[in-house]
């Protein structure tokens, strides 16, 4: 008879020496990330920790602990494993504090027999046949051997630069709690008195939420729950763990370990997660981030089935990867396609993800003009229109499927399954005649971006937001006199600065000489720039600047817009 399990999740509060004690076992799976703590992080917890001593009934909550349950002592670390191997650090740093301290003789008997006691119920204790410690923590692929074969026998490595990074931080993490410990006995603190840092300090008033799982969906489901909190879990080593698991022979696993590294390094660590749901929105109309690793463990069980799952990621990683920079090799030999990328990482949009896989597969040469479909698709619905984001996913979905199943073979054909998103010619224009832009900080560029456009239009000459010398002229000041106040009445001000209207580029010495000078005095240098924006602008309003010049001069501009960034198809 099969009984269905009931005991998916189990929560509880731990100290620190109820998580190590009564013979219980931690092993980090062995190809989840390295050792990470830095100086940073070994401060804040000395810190804590100095703060309790002596304070018994002070406690510090060190957040959760997520552990998979493999027996009733033996468990897999899910998330915290780099406060656990911090922790066992600074155990062994004590331990070897007490045994110098009994080389000198201070208390040898004593301190000795403490350094033996506190090994024991925080690190292992030894085979008596081997004289190897049975270990209470095993580290990952990378760690574990240091950890057991330097850290643990307290022995100094040969070459410390030559460790690899984590090796070298686990090291740096001993010497620093070493030279605290040392700091600590200078003020006249006993073996007696450091030992209770341990026994009593850390063991006791250092507190975790222990939540034990059964299995890798449980472990996935906590996660999601606790991201949403805050807490800094990884989905990607979660995601890497059940590929990993679901192939047995050796020489399959060390090269799915060496593509999975590969695959890594191209689209990052933090980011695979959006990789992999962009690579299923090809063929899924609907994907939230929390049903990825179901998905994932639905459609993938066999080791075919993980290899296949690779090969069709590894195709997309580079071009994910491009996606997001606009210097990317790829783009080298497709200038056509540069300055796309680089409209679309400025508007911050990425919905159209999976299209972009499809068509980069598909449709060749066009590739091109797809970017610039979306590009202009992008620009009015997102950035102008600021409509619901809601509808570009699935409508993306549609278009990439129709492309990757060959019911769409040209940049027109995709266009038919975006209409819906294609903000119309008169919404866009009476939109973007309403626009404001602030000019400080990342709306700075965008502010660019769109006068840049508007100028080379005007001018028939390239002008390259990124690199052209011009900067950001605000026909009424950013910080006006009271001057302004006959022209344009004071209570318009802040609505008015940032109206793309009140803008132009202009030449870097005349933006500054103009500053915040009245309008008869802007008008001069005005006429003197090379930039149309500003020498035009006269043309409009020659003696004084007021409201319904700044509305006749950005409905022109919107007319302008309508074919600037507009559809090659009706």
């Amino acid at each position: 008879m099969i009984m269905a399990k009931v005991n998916l999740l189990n929560t509880s509060t731990a100290n620190f020496g109820d998580l190590v004690g009564n013979g219980k076992i931690y092993r980090v799976p062995p190809y989840q990330r390295d050792y990470s703590w830095e100086e940073e992080q070994w401060e804040d917890l000395w810190n804590d920790i100095k703060e309790m001593h002596g304070r018994p009934d002070v406690r510090h909550y060190m957040g959760a602990l997520v552990v998979e349950g493999k027996t009733d002592r033996e468990f897999l670390i899910i998330d915290g494993q780099q406060r656990l191997a911090t922790l066992s650090v600074l155990a062994l740093a004590v331990i070897a504090k007490l045994q110098d301290m009994a080389a000198i003789g201070q208390d040898a008997e004593h301190n000795n027999q403490r350094a033996v006691g506190l090994r024991g119920r925080f690190i292992g204790e030894k085979n008596p046949a081997s004289l190897v410690e049975n270990s209470k923590l095993f580290l990952n692929e990378t760690d574990n051997a240091f950890y057991q074969d330097r850290l643990v026998q307290l022995k100094k490595p040969l070459n410390v630069r030559g460790l690899p990074k984590s090796n070298r931080l686990l090291w740096e993490s001993f010497q620093y709690f070493r030279k605290q410990l040392d700091l600590v006995t200078e003020y006249g603190q006993s073996g007696e008195a450091l030992a209770s840092l341990l026994s009593e300090t850390v063991a006791r008033q250092l507190m975790f939420i222990l939540i034990t799982v059964d299995d890798e969906l449980n472990a996935y489901t906590v996660f999601e729950t606790l991201n949403a909190r805050g807490l800094e879990l990884s989905a990607t080593d979660l995601l890497k763990n059940y590929l990993l698991s679901r192939v047995k022979v050796a020489t399959d696993l060390e090269v799915l370990q060496r593509r999975w590294k590969a695959l890594i390094l191209t689209v990052g660590q933090e980011r695979f997660p959006e990789f992999l749901r962009y690579h299923l929105l090809c063929e899924q109309p609907q994907i939230r981030s929390q049903r990825l690793f179901k998905l994932v463990r639905e459609s993938v069980n066999t080791p075919e089935e993980v290899f296949d799952l690779m090969k069709a990621l590894d195709d997309r990683a580079e071009l994910f990867s491009a996606l997001s920079d606009p210097n990317h090799g790829y783009w080298l030999e497709r200038p056509d396609c540069g300055p796309f990328i680089r409209d679309l990482n400025l508007f911050r949009v990425r919905q159209m993800t999976p299209l972009l896989f499809a068509a980069w597969e598909k449709l060749g040469s066009d590739f091109a003009r797809v970017l610039k479909l979306v590009t202009a698709i992008s620009f009015r619905y997102s950035i102008v229109s600021g409509l619901n984001t809601n509808l570009l996913e699935p409508t993306y979905h549609r278009a990439a499927k129709a492309v990757l199943d060959g019911h769409a073979r040209t940049p027109a054909a995709v266009f038919t399954y975006l209409r819906d998103v294609y903000v119309d010619d008169g919404k866009f224009e009476q939109d973007f005649a309403r626009m404001t832009v602030d000019t400080s900080g990342q709306r700075k560029k965008l502010a660019k971006y769109i006068l840049a456009k508007l100028e080379a239009d005007l001018s028939h000459r390239a002008v390259d937001p990124d690199t052209d010398p011009a900067t950001i002229e605000h026909i009424l000041p950013e910080n006006p006199s009271e001057d302004w106040n006959e022209s344009i009445a004071k209570e318009h001000w802040e609505a008015t600065v940032y109206r793309l209207g009140n803008l132009v580029l202009l030449e870097a010495p005349l933006n500054r000489n103009v500053g915040n000078e009245t309008y008869d005095k802007k008008v001069a240098a005005y006429i003197t720039s090379n930039y149309q924006l500003a020498k035009k602008t006269p043309e409009l309003a020659p003696t004084e600047w007021t409201l319904a010049l700044v509305d006749s001069r950005q409905k022109r501009m919107a007319k302008r817009a309508v074919q600037l960034w507009r559809s090659d198809f009706p």
